[in-house]
């Protein structure tokens, strides 16, 4: 298990690298530092000198191999300096952005799994039946709708026709839980569809497999072979989704952040591509870069957690 765990470790510095050195190329062809330097100077036309000091405050007058070098070592020692557009340290701003994309990103990963595997075992159940018809058709409608339909009709019905819910903000404590159910509520029904049809489809695998033939011959009953045997068999594949999806949990979502004005760490990205804030832009990508492959690590080790058969060598 460890010495996996240290080459999974050496395999990633090779992917960052490439991550780092792809934002910063791309960075220069697509947007120039004078040109970002225009757009985030307050004057409306802004001298040569004003650009040159804009450039020099932010480290963009130096020789490329120089810039290039202290991008890197930023990068890997997580000193992503200031944002570009405001001044501000990026490191404090992705600190006060974690706590509510993670109050929102987790809801709707915990709710979306719940139900998904629920709904998934109901209609496994009940394969072939009116039920599964139905369920099925209402899943690939789900899946046809983008998220987009999700925010803007579920915004418009139960916070400004029902006044169930505030239509945005964001507020700390108990009591803002207010502000994030109706966001976690349509991220949960936008994800339901892909992930009900992809449970069914693992349930009704381990649903032909001789053991719960087996197990029904002897006796037990369809729910406790449903709910305890089929379900931990189809553990592996549930927790594949998860795990992969946790990195989104702390990088929230830009959508979801955005139309409720949730101050996450999904709003600073967006706020970041609008302003092209090349600082905040590349110290997002590095790190989610980072949250993904430690989900791809904690992934591949809870395989060898639920299932003893899986040995990780």
């Amino acid at each position: 298990m460890l010495r996996y765990l240290v080459r999974r470790l050496i395999y990633a510095i090779p992917i960052l690298l490439g991550v780092s050195i792809a934002t910063f190329a791309l960075f220069y062809l697509t947007v120039p530092p004078e040109q970002m330097a225009r757009q985030n100077i307050s004057a409306k036309n802004p001298t040569p000198q004003q650009i040159q000091d804009w450039l020099v405050a932010r480290g963009y007058d130096k020789p490329m191999p120089e810039q290039f070098s202290k991008h890197m070592r930023g990068m890997f020692l997580f000193d992503f300096g200031k944002s570009d557009s405001t001044s501000e340290p990026i490191v404090d701003r992705l600190r006060s952005g974690v706590g509510p994309s993670m109050v929102v990103g987790s809801m709707v990963l915990l709710g979306s799994v719940a139900v998904s595997v629920v709904v998934a075992l109901v209609v496994a159940a009940f394969r072939g039946t009116y039920l599964d018809h139905w369920v099925t058709f209402l899943c690939v409608l789900l899946m046809s709708v983008t998220f987009l339909v999700y925010i803007i009709g579920g915004q418009f019905l139960f916070a400004k026709l029902l006044r169930w819910f505030p239509l945005a903000g964001y507020q700390e404590g108990a009591s803002g839980l207010r502000f994030v159910l109706l966001p976690a509520i349509i991220g949960i029904a936008a994800s339901l569809g892909a992930n009900v049809r992809f449970y069914r489809t693992v349930m009704l695998d381990e649903m032909n497999r001789d053991y719960v033939r087996t197990a029904l011959a002897k006796g037990v009953s369809s729910s406790r072979v449903l709910f305890v045997h089929v379900l931990k068999n189809a553990a592996i594949p549930i927790l594949t989704s998860f795990v992969l999806s946790l990195p989104f949990v702390v990088t929230g979502s830009l959508l979801l952040e955005s139309f409720f004005g949730i101050p996450g760490i999904g709003t600073y990205m967006v706020d970041a591509i609008n302003g092209q804030d090349f600082s905040v832009i590349r110290a997002l990508v590095f790190l989610g870069t980072i949250l993904y492959i430690v989900g791809a690590i904690l992934t591949d080790l809870s395989y060898a957690l639920v299932d003893p058969r899986v040995r990780l060598e």
